[in-house]
C-alpha cells in the first residue's frame, strides 16, 4: 500500500511538472519537463514492479528511462550552440 501512494505523488508531481512542459518559456524548458515525465514514469513502473511482483513492468520502466535520455541528448545535439565545419 505504501508503494502504491508514493507512486501516487510522484504521478502527482510529474502532473504540475507537465504545467512546465505546456507553459515552458524556451525549448530547453520543455525538455527538462518532458525529462521529468519520464523518470517519473519510470520510478511509478518501478514502484508498481515491486509492489505487484511483475517483472514486466521493470522492462517497460527501463524502456522509459532510455526515451528519456535519448530525448535529452537529441535536443542538446539539436540546440547546442553551431559548430564550424570540421570541427
Amino acid at each position: 500500500m505504501f508503494l502504491v501512494a508514493v507512486g501516487a505523488f510522484i504521478l502527482l508531481m510529474i502532473g504540475l511538472g507537465l504545467v512546465r512542459l505546456l507553459r515552458g518559456p524556451s525549448a530547453a524548458d520543455r525538455m527538462m519537463a518532458a525529462q521529468l515525465a519520464g523518470t517519473g514514469l519510470a520510478a511509478v513502473c518501478l514502484l508498481l514492479a515491486s509492489a505487484s511482483g511483475m517483472s514486466a513492468i521493470a522492462d517497460v520502466a527501463v524502456a522509459l528511462a532510455l526515451l528519456a535520455a535519448l530525448g535529452a541528448v537529441a535536443l542538446s545535439r539539436h540546440a547546442g550552440p553551431a559548430r564550424e565545419p570540421g570541427e
